[in-house]
């Protein structure tokens, strides 16, 4: 293995609480250097058509299909990562409303005192999709706490927002927080992630190396401890 540089990641939030938690520790604790450049897949896409590269990128599966078109990411290295469906969480202590139905759903985000959800992340834009399709947007707009990317649960700790919604593994990093639940399924999204090595990675040995790291058992249980779902 080589030790002399380190791996450079391009990756979604949605992957950040287990790899903090075990998938970078384990990494790093044979011997390997790992840098990370954190952000919402949207902002990712628009980055790497300006020119930004890495060894590694991690992103939606659509995403990563534009990217393979664009001549971008090796498709060879393709590998299927997790599935992560979309939560909402309270500030801990909080009474946990319920969001068991989509009336009930409606009904809480109605009541909330304001919703944080970020605009350039998958789970926002579709949240942003959802709100209209239920007729609520402009009431739930005026009140909104919205980000451009990160962590939309920070704004419960900040008591900005009393409800936040993101992907159940983004609303995890951020401690102080409890997740009440995931969207009912009749409005749920399920999104896919996928992992590749770029093409013009300055590692492409230790790229695939670290894909391999991507699918252990022990990575396996990691993603399931943060509310994403492995498929691989």
């Amino acid at each position: 293995m080589s030790h002399s540089s380190s791996l450079q990641l391009v990756c979604t939030f949605v992957v950040r609480s287990p790899f903090d938690a075990q998938i970078l520790p384990s990494w790093e604790q044979q011997g390997q250097g790992i840098e990370v450049k954190w952000s919402a897949t949207s902002i990712i896409i628009d980055s790497l058509r300006a020119g930004q590269r890495g060894d590694v990128v991690i992103v939606t599966v659509a995403a990563m299909d534009e990217l393979i078109e664009a001549g971008i990411i090796d498709a060879s290295t393709r590998v299927e990562l997790v599935e992560s469906r979309i939560g909402l969480a309270v500030k801990s202590g909080e009474p946990h409303p319920d969001i068991s139905t989509t009336e009930a759903l409606v009904n809480t985000l109605q009541e909330a005192r304001s919703v944080a959800y970020s605009l350039g992340g998958a789970s926002g834009i579709y949240f942003k999709t959802l709100i209209e399709k239920l007729g609520i947007a402009d009431e739930i707009n005026r009140k909104a706490s919205t980000i451009l990317e990160g962590f939309s649960a920070e704004k419960l700790i900040s008591g900005d927002a009393s409800l936040a919604l993101q992907q159940v593994s983004e609303l995890l990093v951020v401690p102080g927080i409890e997740v009440i639940g995931t969207l009912p399924e009749d409005v749920q999204k399920v999104t896919s992630f996928s992992a590749a090595a770029f093409k013009e990675a300055k590692n492409p040995q230790l790229a695939k190396e670290f894909l391999k790291h991507l699918q252990t058992r022990e990575a396996a249980s990691a993603y399931r401890d943060k509310g994403l779902d492995p498929i691989f």
